[in-house]
């Protein structure tokens, strides 16, 4: 009698709810994976903004670190609006790493068979942890500009593994095949290269002009900022030579390789608004509105080129 009542119980505990969730979770990518890492990735891109933000505003220093003032972690009333943004852009710091957990755990039962994904959503993950790190750094060691630039390149390499992520996860795992010609493949990555040394070149010298983050940090890198801007012109105009190539390129094998062009061609686009942008903060003495568009737009164009890379290969196919 008390063995069946005891087999007739509901099952309401902790593990019959955990094992729930884990039925849950799937076991491919689906919509709720590409929900999530589409998320994950305009999240990491707007950090960017919002901590290009941070800088122009000269709200760097607004908030202590690890608390807000010595007795709130939230801002107070008798701070100034730097606070709140500088705040702000921690808050969404948390978004992101939110995000990246997330990721990590929609892809957690099928993370043997891809483990590529498995390793781009970690790396996210880490990414995130270190920035935390990095920020309050920052905000201890009184916003060191070169601090700030490598809190910027990692936010940019974030940016960068994010969008693989995205580009892998609609591609089947294991073994892939070259889809483009080896010449356009080469053209590729030789952009991708002159991309990265664009957007370093470009962290410097923004590193070396009047943004400092505080009103009060005078301390820059010590280069010439109009000569960087000269400098950083030269690979950014090779670069757009370099994509209409890659556009006219890719145009001679549209039929097998679509999504070349397409990335191909967004990348040009992104190029056209980065350059004319570029030349308006140059000439206006670098507004900072100018300046945080200008750092978004690097992000895109990052994240596009990563796209278009991860499309030169296909998985190789039963027939092949």
């Amino acid at each position: 009698m008390n063995t069946r009542m005891s087999a007739n119980q509901p099952t309401t505990s902790t593990p019959g709810l955990w094992r729930r969730f884990l039925n849950w979770l799937p076991d491919h990518v689906d919509r709720r994976v590409r929900v999530a890492a589409w998320i994950s990735l305009v999240l990491e891109i707007a950090i960017v903004g919002t901590g290009g933000a941070v800088r122009l505003t000269d709200s760097g220093l607004g908030c202590a670190w690890p608390l807000c003032t010595p007795d709130s972690l939230f801002p107070t009333a008798q701070q100034s609006y730097h606070s709140l943004i500088e705040f702000g852009n921690r808050g969404l710091s948390f978004f992101v790493g939110l995000a990246a957990v997330a990721v990590i755990v929609l892809i957690s039962q099928f993370r043997k068979q891809r483990r590529d994904l498995w390793a781009l959503a970690w790396t996210v993950f880490a990414g995130v942890l270190l920035q935390a790190v990095v920020g309050g750094i920052l905000v201890l060691f009184d916003l060191r500009p070169n601090l700030v630039s490598f809190h910027y390149i990692v936010s940019i390499v974030l940016v960068a593994v994010a969008a693989a992520f995205i580009a892998r996860m609609g591609q089947a795992a294991g073994p892939r095949e070259r889809v483009v010609p080896r010449w356009f493949a080469i053209l590729t990555h030789i952009s991708s290269f002159v991309l990265a040394l664009t957007v370093l070149i470009g962290v410097l010298t923004t590193g070396a002009g009047p943004h400092s983050g505080d009103a009060e940090v005078t301390l820059r890198n010590g280069f010439d900022a109009t000569l960087l801007e000269h400098v950083h012109s030269w690979p950014a105009y090779t670069l757009f030579a370099l994509t209409i190539a890659l556009v006219i390129g890719a145009s001679s094998f549209a039929a097998q390789a679509p999504a070349v062009r397409r990335w191909a061609i967004g990348l040009l686009a992104v190029e056209l608004v980065q350059i004319a942008v570029g030349l308006y903060q140059a000439r206006n003495d670098l507004p900072p509105l100018a300046v945080g568009v200008h750092m978004v737009l690097a992000a895109i164009a990052v994240a596009t080129m990563t796209a278009m890379v991860f499309q030169l290969k296909r998985p190789v196919t039963a027939d092949a």
